[in-house]
């Protein structure tokens, strides 16, 4: 999809105040609103000066599109990042800005999940109606992967977006002290209760939900709650059969059987060995068959002798009938 510059749509600077911001989105509405406008593109035009208003008008939308669009121009290629937002504390205050228009892939793609239900238009109550509680606030905390297993207490950094006197965005800092729990899952939610927005007229505060995610490890990747990682295995071990040990995350290791005739690509599923949940998932391992390198001596001289003495066995042959098998057993 294409970046979005939205400072540039608005004509306005990146540290433009939130008041030169509406005078902006006013003025340009003015310009091109299709009731006024004859232009061609009128409608499009409009469009995109809504979506760009929708995003810098609205403190925390405005502060993570900040973060994310350093060093990037209108109109190139552009993949968000995973977890881009994370470490941002968000609010379920509402939308600020205006709600009609279709909004493009851009804004869908980094906006679409952000505030939730509260971000609909529902009511909201106000302190006439007696004690509110507070809002409801969302981070994404990214953790590493060893945490899942180990459950450590975590000291956690959010940053939130917040506007200083003269409507200039402004990141607040607060630290937080979290207990992660064995087991987490990606996209779990921790629940810190009374950790959200203050409550109104004597209600209490709202709570502070942490979606859960990993940060990219070398080695595992996880699935639900299955762990997934690679086996790397001599020529000897898959062809013979072998008994080798698997590191874990957490500084953990398993012995695992890999039977005779492994091949490259073949998984082992070992159960209740990957995440540590309630049940408990598997870890599944893929075998990848690992040569001896032939500027070894002593490896060459066993290639050279398997040459010689198979010289029926062709691996295309062989990897073709595999390949035949594996789909006929898979249309069954």
């Amino acid at each position: 999809m294409e970046f979005k510059d939205y400072y540039a749509v608005l004509g306005v600077p990146r540290d433009a105040a939130a008041g030169d911001i509406k005078k902006a989105y006013r003025r340009l509405a003015r310009q091109h609103h299709p009731d006024v406008s004859q232009a061609a593109d009128a409608g499009q035009r409009m469009s995109e000066v809504n979506e760009a208003y929708a995003v810098l008008s609205d403190v925390e939308r405005r502060a993570a599109y900040d973060k994310l669009s350093a060093g990037h121009r209108a109109g190139e290629t552009f993949t968000p990042p995973p977890d881009w937002d994370a470490g941002f504390e968000f609010t379920n205050a509402g939308f600020h800005g205006p709600t009609g228009g279709d909004y493009s892939e851009f804004f869908s793609e980094l906006f679409g999940r952000m505030g939730g239900a509260a971000r609909s238009g529902r009511h909201r109550p106000s302190a006439a109606d007696g004690p509110v509680r507070g809002d409801d606030h969302h981070a994404r905390i990214l953790l590493e992967l060893d945490d899942a297993w180990l459950g450590p207490r975590r000291m956690l950094d959010l940053q939130v977006p917040q506007e200083d006197a003269d409507g200039h965005l402004r990141l607040a800092r607060r630290t937080l002290e979290v207990k992660i729990p064995i087991g987490v899952r990606p996209g779990q939610l921790i629940r810190l209760a009374g950790q959200g927005g203050p409550g109104r007229a004597g209600g209490p505060p709202g709570d502070l939900l942490l979606e859960v995610q990993f940060r990219p490890h070398p080695l595992f990747s996880l699935d639900g709650t299955t762990l997934h990682t690679g086996l790397p295995v001599a020529p000897w071990e898959a062809a013979l059969g072998a008994v080798v040990p698997v590191a874990l995350p957490a500084g953990q290791q398993l012995n695992v059987r890999v039977p005779p005739g492994a091949q490259t690509g073949q998984r082992l599923t070992v159960c209740g060995k990957g995440l540590p949940a309630r049940p408990p998932g598997d870890l599944e391992l893929q075998v990848r068959v690992v040569l001896p390198s032939a500027l070894d001596p002593r490896a060459r001289r066993h290639y050279e002798q398997m040459a010689a003495e198979l010289v029926d066995f062709d691996a295309r042959k062989v990897s073709a009938a595999e390949a035949e098998r594996q789909r006929e057993e898979s249309a069954t």
